[in-house]
């Protein structure tokens, strides 16, 4: 007899019973299942990102298009256009999620993607500094969700050691942002003049429109969560939420406030809010500064705007090979740790030398280092956290905090500083080193604590865990006794 926890609805009830009456799939059947929904979610899910990502750094090509000549931007009236994003980014991230998990991702996703794609539409019509200003803290709010919130979703589709591939690919699309970012940008600056606007104008206007247009598709093509997905058959359906359960061990999923305060209250969280700061912040810096870094290295703003694909380029192939790796060996710390350090070296040679040409390859090993980790991260905070409310406030808490790093990413490469930006490269790899430090301490703490519960297994649960026990505790999360972390 299985033991339903308190509160359970009818609907819930009915759940558990039909998932213990169902056939599991065999490796050949659940490889097809894998395929049908990685083909079905990941692709669009990866291009809603592409475009966030796009709208958001944009500015840094807009920058070399014009930017700063017409709207009169002097001094750090730059960094602060920057760094007035993400404040407003931050705070939109656990109410959307909570949003998210109380109704529906397919009307929730394409709603803030059309608010964000109409703020950077009106980037391209701003006439001064202010109303610059007022539009990029309109876009954070707008594009705060949209990262915790497919995060979150993917975590709800996947089990925990399929996440982080998923997750990879998916990230990947900032560097592919990056990379079609500088090539779009190159030639939308041919429209300069056209209609009366300038390049950058149009740079905004163009990535806007694409944005909305796609938005207002997304509400006939999102799907939401498995138990309802058209392209599912019942059986499918019943094998998802059976994988889901077998791996989560029966945690309990249903909406409960007070699963909110676990997760604030939760220190493992923050020291991954922390580890997740120290990998944004470069993350946001490379991202907003890589044109001007390239461009000072002696390039002309054309041709910059072409230098910057080939660094993200590589980050992209690292990006979706850790996530491949790491879902593979079951791990994610060893493999963060040594992409930081890989990041670490990037900024290393930048301080190094003033040859050129190893400065610029210094560009790709940043890259390299910095984007695998940012899904890493996220995936590693999302395994270690159980029941899905909890996790959707984990992983806001975790990505708002890290987000906050933009704000001192749009300080850390000051004009004054330039062409060489010691001060700002420093920053970074004390960033990166901290993130590294904490990756270390995590990886051991729970290798300890996954010890300490298998001898506490063996000590009193000879028979091993019964589905009943496990249900039984389901409202403990990731502090049941059968909850294994991921190292």
């Amino acid at each position: 007899m299985v033991k339903i926890p308190p509160n359970t609805s009818d609907q819930e009830c009915k759940g558990i019973t039909e998932t213990h009456s169902h056939i599991r799939y065999d490796e050949k059947a659940t490889r097809r299942l894998l395929r049908k929904i990685d083909l079905a979610l990941i692709p669009f899910l990866a291009f809603l990102y592409l475009l966030s990502f796009l709208d958001r750094s944009n500015i840094g090509n807009a920058r070399l298009a014009g930017l700063e000549e017409d709207l009169r931007i002097k001094g750090l009236d730059y960094n602060v256009a920057l760094a007035i994003f993400f404040p407003f980014y931050v705070f939109a991230e656990i109410p959307s999620n909570l949003m998210m998990k109380r109704f529906r991702p397919s009307i929730w996703i394409p709603s803030i993607m059309v608010a964000w794609g109409a703020m950077c539409l009106l980037m391209g019509i701003v006439h001064n500094y202010g109303s610059l200003l007022a539009v990029r803290a309109a876009l954070g709010l707008a594009e705060g969700g949209l990262f915790p919130g497919i995060t979150f979703y993917i975590t709800m589709w996947y089990r925990r050691h399929e996440c982080g591939f998923r997750m990879a690919v998916f990230f990947s699309a900032a560097t592919a942002a990056g990379a079609f970012g500088g090539l779009m940008a190159r030639g939308i600056m041919e429209l300069d003049g056209a209609r009366s606007l300038s390049a950058w104008q149009w740079i905004f206007i163009i990535e806007g429109a694409i944005t909305v247009v796609v938005a207002i598709a997304a509400y006939f093509i999102m799907y939401d969560y498995p138990d309802t997905a058209r392209f599912l058959t019942k059986e499918d359906r019943r094998e998802v939420q059976r994988r889901l359960e077998e791996d989560r061990s029966f945690l309990d999923d249903t909406f409960h406030l007070s699963y909110f305060w676990d997760a604030v209250r939760d220190w493992k969280i923050w020291m991954h809010m922390f580890i997740t700061i120290g990998i944004y912040s470069p993350l946001y810096t490379l991202s907003l500064f890589l044109p001007t870094i390239v461009k000072n290295l002696g390039y002309k703003n054309s041709q910059a705007q072409l230098m910057t694909v080939p660094p993200y380029a590589v980050a992209c192939f690292f990006c979706i090979l850790t996530g491949w790796v790491a879902d593979r060996h079951r791990q994610r710390g060893i493999y963060m740790i040594s992409c930081n350090i890989i990041g670490i070296l990037g900024f290393i040679l930048q301080l190094a030398t003033k040859n050129t040409r190893v400065r610029y390859l210094g560009t790709f090993f940043a890259a390299a280092g910095i984007y695998p980790n940012v899904s890493q991260t996220v995936a590693w905070n999302g395994n270690n956290i159980g029941g899905s409310t909890k996790r959707s406030v984990g992983i806001a808490m975790q990505v708002g905090f890290g987000n906050l790093g933009g704000v001192l990413s749009g300080f850390t490469y000051l004009n004054k500083d330039g062409p060489d930006y010691t001060q700002g490269h420093g920053i970074v790899i004390s960033l990166l080193s901290m993130s590294t430090f904490l990756c270390v301490f995590m990886r051991w703490w729970c290798v300890r604590e996954n010890q300490r519960r298998d001898a506490s297994d063996r000590a009193n649960m000879a028979s091993g865990w019964r589905t009943e026990d496990m249900v039984a505790e389901a409202r403990k999360g990731d502090k049941a006794g059968f909850f294994r972390y991921t190292i």
